[in-house]
Order: structure tokens, then C-alpha cells, then sequence
């Protein structure tokens, strides 16, 4: 009776010890689960932080690697910045040197009408305009290029900043990732919920780091476009400050000729002016002495005609035509071809007066005319040039 009595409630001796040992053996099992899970879990740890260091290290490559990049775009905006300053200022220097150009043109055609014909002065003028005009509108291009050129590193530099400021964040948050563990893990760091699925917007190692080597890349292309255009734009400024240089020293080379000629023409002119002038004096001169030579003949041809009348009142014989009486009227009609031709010697006089002095009247003119073009170029234009030098840009 006793013995069935504990059968039926599972007091049996056989099953008490059945059941210790199951509960032994489940101990053991889970002793060893945990000391399992312990174990996969620190080697998972370790793995992780494995990870983590990996992925810093990528992180701190690209990021010195950014940097770099970085460093090349700054230096060459501000190399652009420095010359684009410089093309600017070459600009504003092409300003005067126009102006007095055209200064000088619009005085030329204040010359006179007989000095206003096309020589090597005007030539060099409109050469020096049109070459002004024509490196005034190339620096302007210039200018123009430099400023896109500036953008697209701008831009180059925004995206370089940009992943930067990313890999930075990234870094801090693996690092704080790297150095969190159990005991240290604050409660708001804690999953309230179950793990979070990836973003959609994940990305592969390999896209990861072809996104900053695009950059990069993005960077070292317009780096070397800046600096193509660089050597393009310094290899334009000075030439173009060489062909000012030379132009303008045209220019002046042939207005300072210009003056050497019209002064050289003026001191010609004007020795031959003095030359007619003493021509005019000794004119008049001999045409005074012609008309007291006329007035000496017409008195020698009153006393003839005198004696001549008189010896019409000699007796009727007496009244022959002797030699005294021819030789009287030989004189008459001698000293009348004598007068006669004194007095075309003075109308001829009168007439070479008058050339003289029309001659003399031409001279004038033109010594004004060489006067008044020597005022422009010598004094006008030559003082108005003397501010322009054309430095190296």
C-alpha cells in the first residue's frame, strides 16, 4: 500500500534521482551556453572592434587624402584670386593709354587743311588704338575664363569640404563606437527597440570610396585645368605687355620723327622767307633807282627838245639839218627808247614785287601751318604721351 501510494505521486526514489540529474546536466548545459555566448560575444566584440579600427584607418587615409586635395584647391583659388587681381589691374592700365590715343588722333585733325594728309604718325595711331581695343577685349575673355574657372574649383572645394565634414562625423561616431562596451553604455544609448534595418540609402565599400576618389579626382582635374590656364593667362600678359611697350615706343618714334621733319622744313621755310624778304627790299630798291633813272631821262629829254625848239627860231637859211641838229634829234628819239624801256623795267619790277611777295605770303602760311602741327605733336601730344608707360603686368 505505502509503496503504491508513492508511485502514484512520484516520490520514487528512482525518479527523484533521475530528476536531480536532469537538473544537474541543464546546470552544466547552461553554464557552458553562458561561458559560449560569453566567449562568441567578446569575439564578436573583438571582430567589431576589429572593424571599427579598419574602418578609421580608411576613414583617416581618405581624410588625409581629402586634406591634401583640400590644401592643392585653396592654394590654387587664391594663386587664381592673385592673378585674376593682376589681369584686372592690366585691364584698368589699358584705360589711359586709349584715351590718349584717341586724344591725340582728335587733336590731329585740328591741323590745317594743307598738313591734314595720312602719314607714318596717324598709321601708328590707329595701329596703337586698334591693338589697345584688341588687348583690352583678350583681358576681358581673360577675365571672364579666371572667374568660371574660379567657380568650378569653388565648387571642387565645396564637395572636398563636404565629404570631409562627413568622414569627421563618421569618424567620431565609430570611434565612440570603437570605445563603447557594455558596462560603459549609458542608458539613452540603449536600444529601445529591436535593431534598426540598413537605410535605403547604404552604400558599398566600393561606392563608399569612389564617391571621395571622384572628389578627389573632381579636384585634381580642375587643378589642372587652373593651372593650364595660369600659364595661358601669364604667358598673355606678357605679351601683351611687350606689344604695348612696343607700339606705344612706335608711336612715339614716329611723332618725334614727324616733329624732326616739320622743324627742319620750318627752318627751311623760314630762311627762305628771309631770303625773299631781302629780295622784296632790293626790288623796291632797284625800282626806285629805275624811276630816278627815268626822272633823270626825261629831264635830258626836256633840255634835247629845248635846244631843238630853239633852233627852230634861226634865220630861214640857216634852218639845215646840220650834224648838230641830227645828232639832236638822234638824242631825242634815243633817250625816249631809253625812257621807254626804264619805265617797262618798272612795270617788270612791280610785277616780280608782287611775286615776291605772294612767294612771301605762301611762306608765312606754311610756317604758321608747321607751327601749329608742331604745337600738337610736340607740345599736345608728346606731353599727353609722357604719362603713358606701359609697366610689365
Amino acid at each position: 500500500m505505502d509503496q503504491t501510494l508513492q508511485t502514484r505521486e512520484g516520490f520514487s526514489p528512482v525518479n527523484v534521482a533521475g530528476t536531480l540529474h536532469q537538473s544537474e546536466r541543464f546546470r552544466a548545459e547552461c553554464k557552458e551556453l553562458i561561458k559560449e555566448t560569453k566567449q562568441i560575444c567578446k569575439r564578436m566584440q573583438e571582430d567589431e572592434n576589429q572593424q571599427f579600427d579598419q574602418k578609421l584607418r580608411g576613414i583617416q587615409f581618405l581624410k588625409k587624402e581629402l586634406e591634401l586635395k583640400l590644401e592643392e584647391m585653396i592654394l590654387e583659388i587664391d594663386d587664381l584670386v592673385v592673378l585674376q587681381s593682376r589681369v584686372t589691374k592690366a585691364l584698368d592700365a589699358c584705360k589711359e593709354p586709349l584715351e590718349v590715343t584717341e586724344l591725340c588722333m582728335k587733336e590731329r585733325l585740328k591741323r590745317p587743311d594743307s598738313e591734314r594728309f595720312h602719314n607714318e604718325v596717324d598709321s601708328e595711331l590707329q595701329k596703337e588704338r586698334e591693338d589697345l581695343r584688341r588687348v583690352a577685349s583678350l583681358l576681358q575673355r581673360v577675365t571672364e575664363q579666371i572667374s568660371e574657372q574660379l567657380r568650378l574649383n569653388r565648387s571642387a572645394k565645396h564637395d572636398l569640404e563636404k565629404d570631409l565634414k562627413e568622414k569627421s562625423e563618421a569618424q567620431n561616431v565609430d570611434n565612440f563606437c570603437a570605445l563603447m562596451h557594455t558596462l560603459s553604455m549609458s542608458l539613452q544609448h540603449r536600444p529601445k527597440t529591436h535593431p534598426q534595418p540598413e537605410p535605403s540609402s547604404a552604400v558599398t565599400l566600393e561606392q563608399w570610396e569612389n564617391f571621395s576618389y571622384a572628389n578627389m579626382a573632381k579636384a585634381e582635374r580642375q587643378k589642372t585645368n587652373s593651372r593650364s590656364l595660369q600659364a595661358l593667362v601669364q604667358s598673355v600678359l606678357e605679351q601683351t605687355a611687350a606689344d604695348m611697350q612696343k607700339q606705344v615706343q612706335a608711336t612715339n618714334t614716329a611723332l618725334q620723327l614727324n616733329i624732326q621733319k616739320m622743324k627742319a622744313a620750318k627752318h627751311q621755310m623760314e630762311d627762305e622767307l628771309v631770303k625773299i624778304q631781302s629780295e622784296i627790299s632790293n626790288q623796291r630798291k632797284t625800282r626806285e633807282d629805275l624811276q630816278v633813272a627815268v626822272a633823270e631821262n626825261e629831264e635830258f629829254l626836256s633840255l634835247t627838245q629845248a635846244k631843238l625848239s630853239l633852233r627852230h627860231e634861226r634865220p630861214g637859211k640857216e634852218q639845215w639839218r646840220d650834224p648838230a641838229q641830227r645828232k639832236l634829234i638822234t638824242d631825242v628819239h634815243k633817250i625816249t627808247e631809253h625812257i621807254n624801256q626804264l619805265q617797262q623795267e618798272v612795270a617788270r619790277s612791280e610785277d616780280e614785287e608782287r611775286r615776291l611777295f605772294h612767294c612771301e605770303l605762301r611762306l608765312q602760311e606754311s610756317i604758321d601751318s608747321k607751327t601749329n602741327c608742331l604745337y600738337i605733336d610736340e607740345v599736345v601730344c608728346m606731353q599727353h604721351r609722357e604719362a603713358v608707360v606701359i609697366q610689365n603686368f
